[in-house]
């Protein structure tokens, strides 16, 4: 017998479509999304992820489809949507999570690599929604859910681009929110810091991966006890729970907003838990930690 979440979530039975969700975040919005019982058909240019992500999901209990295809390259996103209307004529729930970059400077980054930091992380999101629309509306409903980041709404040196491509998709689903709610089709955004996948350890250049490769974890863990409210990072299965709930009942009456499940690093803005101050929090340090620093 399903307990009172799983009824108000009412996610049983579904049709969920998600957009890079072979690996990674992805794989983990995939799996949860058939856990709770959803069929999910998903696309992905991680191949070898591609037929042991539709395994377990099968093992749920569920139908699930696994499609290669770059969402970045148009065609191959076209041909992902059109398998899945094959597997479902109607879908409740859509995610878009592809998306990505280099960490750096502005000027070293070519104009090619410009243009395909706007498209991963703000191009094929307005295509995918164009696809996605048709399938929302046959099912009576459902909702959008796009992938953005913390970047997007601060300043971020060395992703000047990527920040500035997701910000764009931010407003683009507000502004889809207020277009599709007569359809009852919500769109809503997931706005996570750093998080320990794969795709975040790709963003790292050569040179700052050499930098970090001998920091012992302990260091890692003290930084963020400095700068996350939560004192760690963010998980996958944190993003999957999200999703879960932004694509439920459960959020029915939450459309056009901005999560961010980033361990409060967005609230806190710039202040810091410094080392040697006692505890204390400002966004630059007090004279303790400036001896330890300098001195």
């Amino acid at each position: 017998m399903s307990g009172v979440l799983d009824r108000r979530a009412n996610l049983a039975g579904r049709k969920a479509l998600v957009v890079g969700g072979a690996d990674g975040i992805g794989r983990a919005i995939t799996l949860a999304l058939a856990e709770a019982g959803a069929d999910v058909a998903f696309c992905d240019n991680e191949v070898s992820a591609i037929d042991a992500t539709v395994a377990q999901a099968e093992r749920f209990g569920r139908r699930a489809l696994g499609f290669e295809a770059d969402a970045v390259v148009p065609e191959q996103l076209a041909a992902f949507y059109q398998a899945a209307t094959s597997f479902s004529d109607a879908f409740h729930i859509v995610v878009n999570v592809v998306g990505g970059t280099l960490i750096q400077p502005f000027m070293e980054r070519s104009p090619e690599a410009c243009a395909d930091d706007i498209r991963r992380n703000y191009g094929y999101v307005i295509d995918s929604t164009r696809f996605a629309i048709p399938l929302l509306r046959k099912a009576g409903g459902g909702c959008l859910i796009n992938f953005t980041t913390i970047e997007a709404h601060r300043a971020a040196g060395g992703l000047a681009v990527y920040a500035g491509a997701k910000a764009a998709t931010t407003n683009f689903s507000r502004a889809m929110a207020w277009e599709l709610g007569p359809d009852n089709i919500r769109v809503n955004v997931i706005a996570p810091d750093s998080t320990p996948s794969k795709g975040n350890r790709r963003a790292i250049n050569a040179d700052l991966a050499a930098m970090n490769a001998d920091v012992p974890e302990e260091y890692w863990a003290a930084a963020h006890r400095m700068a996350m409210p939560l004192q760690a990072p963010t998980t996958e299965e944190d993003m999957a729970n999200a999703v879960l709930f932004l694509g439920s009942d459960l959020a029915k009456g939450i459309t056009g907003i901005v999560l961010h499940v980033d361990s409060g690093t967005s609230a806190a803005a710039g202040m810091l838990r410094w080392p040697y101050d006692g505890g204390g929090t400002l966004p630059v340090p007090t004279g303790n930690t400036l001896r330890k620093l300098f001195g």
